[in-house]
């Protein structure tokens, strides 16, 4: 019996001297797993880190693709549009250049245009004399200023030619001052076109035509009295329209 006790005695202890040394020798292996794993976690969390700023970057170079495309597209627009203006400012610069020319040729050309409308009036029929005389010298005062553009110069020149040109397709009727036999009266003066210009004093006493011919004034019989009243109310818009015998210069 006694020897039985020692037995299991010697067994217990045995048994607990294994466990034992299998503790030491665990226990550091289960230490190390618990640090290896903690190792990993926190690698995991790097990787993972690591991972979600590479996809920020990823989508942050995908936007800046984007925005460098957006600027390629522009870029070319821009430099079409650039190129665009280039060729507008060289097509300006060959049209002032062209004004400058055509500036320089108009000018001789207005003053001749002038000249010759001056001639033209010195010859015509004597009709309002002063306002034609007028006119002229304004023109040619204008052609003398800095501040009056080419164009509008020879706009005003045109003018004049336009008026000169309306005075040949026009009845008018108008006050003015005559010398008849070396005294100075007040009359009327009928023009027809540039076909005839006559005058009557205000008391239809007295009537005369130009003749273009002698380019001198004649006087006219109290025979022409009617037609030539008729003639000044016509004009005047005092009466409708209508025939008028009057006498007209015959010229070759």
């Amino acid at each position: 019996m006694k020897l039985f006790n020692s037995l299991l005695l010697a067994s217990a202890l045995s048994a607990t001297f294994a466990m034992a040394q299998d503790d030491s020798v665990l226990n550091p292996v289960v230490d190390e797993a618990a640090k290896i794993n903690e190792s990993a976690a926190k690698s995991q969390d790097k990787i993972n880190t690591i991972a979600d700023q590479i996809d920020d970057k990823l989508q942050a170079f995908k936007t800046l693709n984007k925005e460098i495309e957006g600027l390629e597209v522009y870029n070319t627009q821009l430099s079409k549009q650039i190129a665009n203006q280039e060729q507008e400012m060289a097509d300006l610069n060959a049209s002032i250049d062209e004004v400058s020319v055509i500036e320089r040729q108009i000018t001789p050309l207005m003053i001749r245009m002038i000249d010759g409308l001056e001639q033209f009036i010195a010859l015509d029929v004597p009709f309002l004399a002063e306002e034609r005389e007028n006119r002229i010298a304004d023109l040619k005062a204008m052609m003398d200023r800095a501040d009056v553009a080419p164009s509008e110069k020879f706009r005003r020149v045109m003018e004049a030619y336009q008026v000169e040109m309306d005075y040949g397709r026009t009845l008018e009727a108008y006050s003015g001052i005559h010398t008849i036999d070396g005294s100075e009266r007040d009359v009327e003066f009928l023009r027809l076109g540039r076909t005839a210009l006559i005058y009557q004093t205000r008391d239809a006493g007295k009537q005369g035509v130009w003749n273009k011919q002698t380019r001198q004034w004649e006087e006219l019989d109290s025979s022409y009295r009617t037609q030539i009243t008729k003639g000044l109310r016509m004009a005047k818009k005092q009466l409708a329209p209508d025939l008028l015998m009057l006498p007209v210069a015959i010229t070759d």
